[in-house]
């Protein structure tokens, strides 16, 4: 454990910017089933597994969207959760020659998501 970190956090954190953020976080926690609830006075923290992503509304700053690659248990449900909830097929899930099962989509606030499974 390190000291210049709070406890439990990892030394790198992808924060995303977006119009209606709890909205963000909403899509999260349905397609990924993170943690963590959305917060209006500092930046939303979620997990997903053991790891963290910080949300924020564009208050202070402009929308800046992410691409992510994101392991899940089953990349086939958490893919069509995606689409069901509304984000842009950008490729079907597919098995790979690298020994990942993938499939991309993009979420309505521009982000990319690669949801992945190792086979």
């Amino acid at each position: 454990m390190n000291h210049y970190t709070p406890d439990g956090w990892p030394n790198v954190i992808p924060r995303i910017f977006v119009d209606d953020a709890e909205s963000l976080v909403r899509f999260m926690r349905t397609v990924f089933h993170a943690t963590g609830d959305y917060n209006d006075q500092r930046p939303t923290e979620l997990r997903i597994g053991d790891s963290m992503i910080m949300i924020s509304d564009t208050s202070e700053r402009p929308p800046f969207a992410a691409c992510l690659y994101v392991y899940v248990p089953d990349v086939d449900e958490a893919w069509q959760r995606a689409v069901s909830a509304g984000s842009r097929i950008i490729e079907t899930v597919t098995d790979l020659p690298y020994g990942d099962r993938r499939g991309s989509v993009e979420d309505l606030w521009g982000n990319v998501w690669q949801i992945a499974t190792r086979l």
